[in-house]
């Protein structure tokens, strides 16, 4: 049985429609990959520590907001910064570089559909759904995934942060969307990933807000955030509630 589906449903992009792996993991995959340069520190322990000194980075919302207009450099940042408080003089900078572009360069070879992703969207749009992508983040990096995984034909508005003067979880970015559309909060769903942007700031709005939780980790303990659905996969969409 299909859900009663809403007539308008917001798709974010990153880690709701496309993934591109899980930091941890690469990092460490990565880090085996330069053992030989980490000596004496195991490729583990430096797989943590980034791991660590990029959460506390993206943590920062003013930070974030400027900084996902440059997301790799602001990768190369954070690991030689954290390569640097080593002080290990193996650690230079060139060696942060490598490692910096090695990430990026595993996490865009990883990045597709999350299973189901792409169908679920199509099925969506033949039963009528208005349907918008709204990301945040510069206009070259949204818009090359944009072009390269054939995103533009699936949506009746695609809005990047970098092409306006605002992004996620400023109200403007629900509102300026849900205008093109020609919809009110009452009809729209937001589907996502992230707990401000694409939950706790629409539901203000009064949208419906879905949380997609790809990796079944759950809400934080502490999270005064309350999804009004969670689901573990975007075909979840299609299903009774």
């Amino acid at each position: 049985m299909i859900a009663d589906l809403p007539r308008a449903i917001l798709f974010d992009l990153d880690d709701t429609i496309l993934a591109a792996g899980q930091r941890p993991e690469i990092l460490r995959e990565v880090a085996r990959e330069f053992e030989a340069d980490l000596v004496p520190f195991a490729p583990d322990d430096i797989a943590e520590r980034l791991d660590a000194a990029l959460t506390v980075f993206w943590s920062d919302p003013e930070r974030h907001k400027v900084a996902r207009f440059g997301v790799p450099e602001a990768r190369r940042q954070v690991i030689a910064e954290t390569f640097a408080a080593l002080a290990s003089e193996a650690f230079s900078p060139d060696l942060a570089d490598r490692f910096a572009a090695r990430f990026t360069a595993w996490r865009d070879q990883l990045t597709d559909f999350f299973p189901g992703a792409r169908e679920t969207i199509e099925a969506l749009k033949a039963r009528g759904v208005l349907l918008a992508l709204v990301t945040n983040g510069g206009t070259a990096t949204q818009r090359a995934k944009i072009e390269r995984f054939d995103l533009a034909p699936l949506f009746d508005h695609i809005q990047v942060e970098g092409e306006h003067a605002f992004g996620k979880p400023d109200p403007r970015a629900y509102r300026h969307a849900m205008s093109v559309l020609g919809v009110e909060a009452h009809e729209t769903w937001m589907v996502g990933d992230h707990l401000e942007w694409e939950v706790a700031a629409p539901q203000k709005l009064g949208i419906f807000a879905v949380w997609h939780d790809p990796y079944c980790k759950g809400l934080p303990a502490d999270s005064p955030t309350r999804p009004d659905r969670t689901i573990r996969a975007i075909s979840e969409l299609l299903a009774s509630r």
